[in-house]
């Protein structure tokens, strides 16, 4: 290393590389006296360069959307940032200095992956998806000056989400403190600033009652209390309303994030934020429905980098990350490093002997073969065919549910079940069936490919044909399911199946109508009937043929403006 001395005058300021928050820093310019070797030796190199014909012009413009990405794309070296908290919050320039060596784990995560904003332009194509940006950015309650741009109050860059400019700004009424340090992990936890703590017992004091205006009202004076948000989200979930319900949930991973410590490196993987600690539970709760809005727009890879980050959060794996990572996985096509993940992370239990990891890999060598160009590649591996019948060894149970489930309507699959083994299996235990229902709610969809159909009876029928000849081979491989799943009671009791389903069951209007005023005012609300009524007529055209139980619970939040309507219904309004 050289330690350079930076002139005095004449400044020149460099780019530099961002780091993860995509922010840009300025390096003085080094004198000309101390130049390194390294930096003599690329010169060398690039005046060899010039000998070489320079690529034409038509080359540069065939060149893909997805190579552009990956030169603009954050290095995958961690980065170790040196900043003020303050300075999350304000968006300032920020220093990084690079680590000497890096922890490199399947868990790593890879930033240009974790934003959904980057996939759907590989997806869609750039133009698409800033239309839709743009337009995201214009929200109804902020008037737009012809020919002048309005200037953003969350200009700084995040890692998880991209805040739209007329978002406010953030309160900084939570930080992150470092808890302990055990070896190489440093343990975090989240913490109320003083002068907010009385919110979360008004927060409580809410929900206990049903007041959903109590909660409008923390909101309107903390427009980033978690729990707030996320209790809008669900009931923007329930009403059919996905949108808002993302948004909200991604506004409340925005101010989780910009408190953060400074030493707390998601791109780093040596911290624990455990889920014990209650002011923790929303982050979890957070990261877990933007990880599951992303797989409901299409983009896997960012539900997998979401997955691994929620994953590494905590070794204990509250949330079930673990039952759902390989369908990312697999939705992804990161058919190795589901492999890869399988043979080096760390748990109870092998992996394989879960029912979502032993159907997976299978899954994920069927695809590998099918793509490898030199079949010796695979050749001191098991074959798809053989990790599949060794799955439904060792989960039987699962043949019948997907077959119900996908559904399978193929006349043969009536007769497969016919066999005694598939046809009267059971679970063995609680916890296995409980992770088994689990399996089946979250990847059933993935048995509707043709190819993979063919594969699952393949292997089915050779499981038949193999118990008529030794029907003990059954015997032992419920005696190991029996040992690795040995409790009685259910272990994964916490984890609700319809966590992981795709379809999210809506309540009507009469049922959300209780928790939309105080308690002991519902008497006092007109019948839903009535509330469609004519009066609705002459409504914005922002609020027609809209939901009216989501209307009115989205008209409560602060930041939402439908226009005045007092002069009748052919006012121009803004759009929201």
């Amino acid at each position: 290393m050289y330690v350079l001395t930076p002139l005095q005058e004449d400044e020149v300021h460099t780019d530099q590389t961002a780091s993860y928050t995509e922010q840009k820093q300025y390096v003085k310019k080094k004198p000309n006296g101390a130049v390194p070797e390294t930096n003599k030796k690329s010169k060398k190199k690039k005046k060899k360069g010039k000998a070489e014909p320079p690529a034409s012009a038509k080359s540069r413009d065939e060149k893909s959307l997805d190579s552009i990405l990956e030169d603009l794309a954050i290095e995958k070296r961690p980065m170790q940032k040196s900043v003020h908290q303050n300075d999350r919050a304000t968006g300032k320039e920020i220093q990084t200095i690079e680590m000497t060596a890096g922890t490199s784990s399947v868990l790593a995560i890879d930033p240009k992956h974790l934003k959904a904003e980057n996939e759907m332009r590989r997806i869609f194509g750039s133009k698409v998806v800033d239309s839709l940006e743009n337009q995201r950015n214009m929200p109804g309650t902020s008037r737009q000056v012809r020919g002048v741009r309005r200037a953003g109050l969350n200009p700084r860059r995040t890692l998880l989400v991209s805040p739209p400019g007329f978002w406010p700004a953030w309160d900084k009424s939570m930080s992150m403190d470092l808890v302990e340090t055990k070896g190489s992990l440093k343990y975090f936890r989240y913490v109320y600033d003083p002068s907010v703590s009385h919110v979360q017992e008004l927060f409580e004091a809410a929900k206990s009652a049903n007041d959903l205006n109590a909660i409008a009202a923390i909101l309107a004076k903390y427009p980033y209390h978690p729990d707030s948000l996320l209790t809008f989200a669900d009931l923007f979930k329930y009403s059919g309303e996905h949108q808002s319900s993302a948004d909200a949930v991604e506004k409340c991973l925005f101010a989780l994030e910009c408190a953060w410590h400074p030493l707390f490196n998601p791109l780093q993987g040596n911290y624990q934020l455990k889920y014990s600690h209650d002011l923790n539970k929303p982050f979890f709760t957070a990261l877990f429905g933007h990880m599951k809005n992303l797989d409901r727009r299409g983009c896997h890879r960012s539900a997998l980098e979401a997955c691994k980050f929620l994953l590494s959060l905590d070794s204990d794996d509250p949330k079930g990350a673990l039952f759902c990572i390989d369908y990312f996985a697999l939705r992804s096509q990161q058919y190795k490093w589901l492999e890869q993940f399988a043979e080096e992370y760390q748990c109870d239990n092998s992996l394989w002997l879960f029912p979502n990891f032993s159907f997976s890999l299978a899954i994920a060598r069927f695809y590998l073969e099918r793509d490898a160009e030199d079949v010796s590649d695979h050749a001191d591996k098991s074959t798809a065919v053989d990790l599949m019948k060794q799955a439904l060894m060792l989960h039987p149970l699962v043949l019948s549910k997907i077959v119900d489930k996908a559904p399978l309507k193929d006349s043969s699959w009536t007769q497969i079940l016919k066999n005694a083994f598939f046809g009267s299996a059971k679970p063995g235990s609680p916890s296995l069936e409980h992770v088994i229902n689990i399996y089946v709610e979250r990847h059933y969809i993935m048995w509707r490919f043709p190819e993979l159909q063919n594969l699952l009876k393949e292997a089915a029928l050779l499981v038949i044909e193999s118990l008529k000849h030794d029907s003990r081979e059954a015997q032992d491989w419920a005696c190991v399911m029996k040992e690795a799943f040995s409790s009685e009671k259910n272990e994964y009791s916490h984890l609700l199946v319809s966590d992981f389903s795709d379809t999210t069951p809506s309540l009507p209007p009469e049922e959300l109508r209780p928790f939309m005023v105080g308690p002991g005012m519902a008497h006092d609300m007109p019948p839903v009937e009535q509330e469609a009524g004519p009066e609705r007529i002459h409504a914005p055209l922002e609020v027609v043929g809209r939901n009216a139980a989501r209307v009115f619970l989205e008209s409560l939040l602060p930041w939402v403006n439908y226009g005045d309507n007092r002069h009748g219904g052919n006012d121009q309004h803004d759009d929201d």
